[in-house]
């Protein structure tokens, strides 16, 4: 890409303006994806930036979902992670691609030397700070722990998947940014009105919630029952934003980090 490529942070209305105006070229897809996943390159008036595009056609039904919901879920995710200022979802939108209406969202580059801040681990050799969230052994036995740094990071990033019941929080989806920011990904299974709260960021599980959460939660509520509401009346159910404002709700009543349930799997597979 050229020196013109944007990056999420430093210039988010300019990105937000490439991916509903550019010009997308697909590259290929992503084949590891459970819905159809394709990356592009947008270009705008000499601009560019690659991106991931999801269209609502290759989306897979979910017994639990409404069908051709999961990209309006995506652009959610990240209508709510702008409103709460800590921007960690890349900038997403809905727009009309080569295979029809889907989900746009910016490309995050991981620089190679980015230390990955979730993943399986020797069980005895956890790093330090480090929290172990489920045991699992190798072909050969060899004891394992999933677990994730005790990151600030990570943590605001637990909230946010909290807030929009998120169900399915895949190491895999975290990425660590070239601005040394952390992003979040795949959001298509978020906003039920049930909980389904599936994640590998456990750690924190029961604890208080950090100052600036606590914050930003009063801060959220104020939002849904105003603009933020209304904006995300064109993405998701009455219900939907119901149940959302009723998390948020619960989050500020409780101001503990969510413990996982008990009558469904709180991690989601694979983890990774």
């Amino acid at each position: 890409m050229t020196s013109s490529e944007l990056q999420p942070r430093q210039d988010g209305d300019a990105a937000l303006r490439l991916l509903r105006d550019g010009r997308l070229d697909l590259e290929g897809r992503l084949v590891d994806a459970s819905n159809t996943t394709l990356r592009g390159i947008l270009t705008l008036d000499g601009a560019t930036a690659r991106c991931v595009y999801k269209p609502v056609r290759g989306e897979r039904p979910l017994w639990d979902f409404p069908e051709g919901t999961l990209a309006s879920r995506e652009v959610s995710a990240y209508m709510v992670s702008r409103a709460t200022g800590w921007d960690l979802v890349p900038p997403t939108v809905l727009r009309d691609g080569p295979l029809g209406p889907g989900s746009c969202q910016l490309w995050i580059d991981e620089p190679a030397e980015a230390e990955p801040l979730v993943g399986f681990v020797p069980a005895d050799a956890l790093p330090p700070r480090w929290f172990p969230i489920a045991a699992a052994r190798d072909d050969d036995g060899t004891p394992y722990a999933l677990a994730h740094a005790d990151d600030p990071r990570l943590a605001r990033l637990a909230v946010l998947d909290a807030v929009i019941n998120n169900a399915d929080r895949k190491g895999g989806h975290v990425l660590v940014g070239p601005d040394d920011r952390i992003y979040g990904v795949d959001h298509g299974v978020s906003f039920h009105v049930e909980e389904k709260l599936r994640t590998v960021l456990w750690g924190w599980a029961g604890r208080p919630l950090p100052g600036d959460a606590v914050e930003m939660l009063d801060a959220l509520a104020g939002q849904l029952a105003g603009a933020l509401g209304a904006e995300l009346a064109d993405h998701l159910t009455i219900g939907e934003i119901a149940e959302l404002a009723a998390r948020v709700d619960r989050m500020r009543h409780t101001g503990c980090f969510p413990q996982p349930p008990q009558d469904w799997p709180a991690v989601p597979w694979p983890p990774m």
